[in-house]
């Protein structure tokens, strides 16, 4: 199935509220979204959410957990076919995330959304771990903490997304935007700041930095 057509068994009243709160949760932050504000907007009763969740707390990590089958669905797709067919498999996930990029980056923002940033540590390790595999360069530092870093940086267009907007001078999350970005990482990916020269003499010089040298 494609990530472009919504799951069947997600077209339910907890679905509705989920996603409802996911609006709620980015626009007012948890501690100033409500239950009742939730259910007005999802067209049910706050009964009825506290029985599908219990807290909302628990309705919180529902739309973490969402999140992260959402990601796992898009990485499926992606390494299935990295730009191959008639779709763009990289532009359709940067389009399914985009209606949650206001929620992920208030919940960012807050110190939440742990098992969504741990799932994208997580599959951006496979990718660099199989990026690696076809260096002829051995690199310095572990999959592990680049992962961490590379989904920091990916993220932070969640959290800081009205700066990059005004930098850029276009809504980042528009369709304009999202493109100028995709294009600007590309950039950024494809043509390093430092020459393995340069960069060489860098870590030299941390080496010759460290405590106790």
């Amino acid at each position: 199935m494609s990530s472009a057509t919504p799951d069947p068994a997600d077209l339910t009243a907890r679905a509705r509220i989920r996603d409802a709160a996911m609006r709620h949760f980015g626009e007012h932050g948890f501690d100033a979204a409500t239950i009742r504000g939730i259910a007005e907007t999802a067209g049910v009763s706050s009964g009825l959410i506290r029985h599908h969740f219990g807290s909302k707390q628990a309705l919180r990590e529902a739309c973490d957990q969402h999140l992260v089958a959402l990601i796992r669905r898009l990485n499926d797709e992606v390494r299935a076919d990295p730009f191959g067919g008639e779709v763009n498999q990289v532009a359709l996930a940067r389009a399914a995330m985009g209606p949650y990029q206001r929620y992920l980056g208030r919940a960012l923002a807050e110190g939440a959304a742990t098992a969504v940033f741990d799932e994208m540590v997580a599959l951006s390790e496979q990718w660099i771990v199989d990026g690696d595999a076809r260096r002829s360069d051995p690199p310095e530092v572990q999959a592990r903490p680049r992962a961490v870093v590379a989904t920091a940086m990916a993220l932070s267009v969640a959290v800081l997304h009205e700066q990059i907007s005004r930098g850029l001078g276009v809504e980042v999350f528009s369709p304009a935007g999202d493109e100028l970005l995709a294009r600007t990482l590309l950039e950024i990916y494809s043509r390093p700041m430092l020459t393995p020269a340069e960069a060489k003499l860098a870590r030299a010089a941390l080496d010759r930095s460290r405590p106790g040298d």
